[in-house]
């Protein structure tokens, strides 16, 4: 308890305190945001506020993690596992690839930054790679940090999507990897609309997988098979990398709430897009985190229903798309926009969190 007490803390400030040094920095190169001319008049005011911040997310994160490590090692309880480890590296490849999108768009004044088919190519090779590697590393209990099996509040073991080991199953399971890493991180992407909307909203999901993660340690079937334990290697470690994600984002947050003096950028939402795929795989929660990311899967389906409408019918069915927009157009303050759209996060991950202990108290026995 005390790793994951730490690791929060240090991402909080960490993550607070460098921030406002990107701030500096970014303000003094010249280096803002572009707006849409099409987007929401109201947000033309925001035009040149320094983007990138996801640098300060992700250096919160990687600090804490380290330095919970080195206490877990050096204390005897748990340091670095390669289920951390791989997670924290999709957290981080994935930044890097939004990076490369934000600096493309910065420094070498190309408004769109990376284009689609390089993008595709990388959130590809990024996802085959966390998907061979989640495959590998068993523990002494022949666990791997990740299955092949779909899962939902643990791994279901009708759903085999490697079809018994065989190099057509390896392959379907490698394009799963490819459509949940790249939904959930364009998914986040397309959330970071509004000042504190994505790092609120993730740093929410962030606290109920930290909850969800430890609740599996404390009742992991490596402790005793025990009716209700769970199958899941290093959910200490997972549990830690979740509070580091939770620190980071409100550390953050404190700078980027309205009105924002930073964004994120695609450095900060596709790596935590990354991170929630990641602790969804890992934890064996796949189909749940579509429950507890409620919001995040709204945002992106509001974006295929309007774009389905205006192909098929030519109409828009929301006055704009992601529909966090369409609230706003529809004369919703944008503090009000967001601030309910937490509460909907929060809502969507109680429920969510009730789910997973119920599921428990029946299998155990209460």
């Amino acid at each position: 308890m005390t790793q994951i007490i730490l690791a929060g803390a240090i991402g909080l400030l960490v993550s607070i305190f460098v921030t406002p040094i990107l701030i500096r920095r970014f303000s003094a190169e010249g280096l803002g945001q572009e707006i849409r001319e099409e987007g929401p008049k109201s947000h033309l005011r925001k035009r040149g506020t320094p983007t990138m911040g996801g640098i300060a997310i992700l250096i919160g994160i990687t600090v804490a993690y380290i330095v919970a490590g080195i206490y877990g090692e050096l204390n005897g309880t748990q340091g670095f596992t390669v289920s951390g480890v791989l997670v924290l590296g999709l957290t981080l490849a994935l930044g890097g690839l939004g990076f490369a999108d934000d600096f493309i768009k910065l420094y070498m004044g190309r408004n769109l930054g990376l284009n689609k088919k390089a993008k595709l190519i990388g959130q590809l090779a990024i996802a085959l790679i966390f998907g061979l590697l989640v495959l590998q590393f068993p523990d002494e209990d022949g666990l791997t940090p990740g299955s092949t099996h779909l899962s939902y509040l643990r791994d279901l073991d009708t759903i085999d999507l490697a079809v018994g080991g065989t190099i057509v199953g390896t392959i379907i399971f490698l394009i799963f990897m490819y459509i949940l890493i790249s939904a959930w991180s364009n998914a986040v992407n397309l959330t970071d609309g509004l000042d504190g909307l994505a790092a609120g909203s993730t740093a929410i999901v962030m606290g109920a997988y930290t909850l969800i993660t430890f609740w599996q340690f404390r009742n992991g079937c490596a402790e005793g098979a025990a009716p209700g334990c769970y199958d899941v290697r290093d959910p200490l470690d997972l549990a830690v990398l979740a509070a580091a994600g939770l620190g980071a984002c409100l550390g953050f947050l404190w700078w980027n709430a309205a009105p924002a003096k930073i964004f994120m950028g695609d450095t900060g939402s596709l790596a935590l897009g990354g991170l929630v795929a990641g602790l969804s795989v890992t934890s064996r929660t796949e189909l749940l985190m579509i429950i507890i990311g409620a919001l995040f899967v709204m945002e992106a389906a509001s974006v295929v229903i309007q774009v389905f409408g205006f192909k098929t019918r030519g109409i828009r069915i929301f006055r704009m798309a992601p529909f966090h927009h369409h609230f706003e157009n529809g004369g919703w303050a944008e503090t009000t926009v967001v601030i309910r759209f937490w509460l909907v996060t929060a809502v969507a991950a109680l429920i969510g969190a009730s789910i997973f202990y119920s599921e428990w108290l029946g299998l155990a026995g209460f």
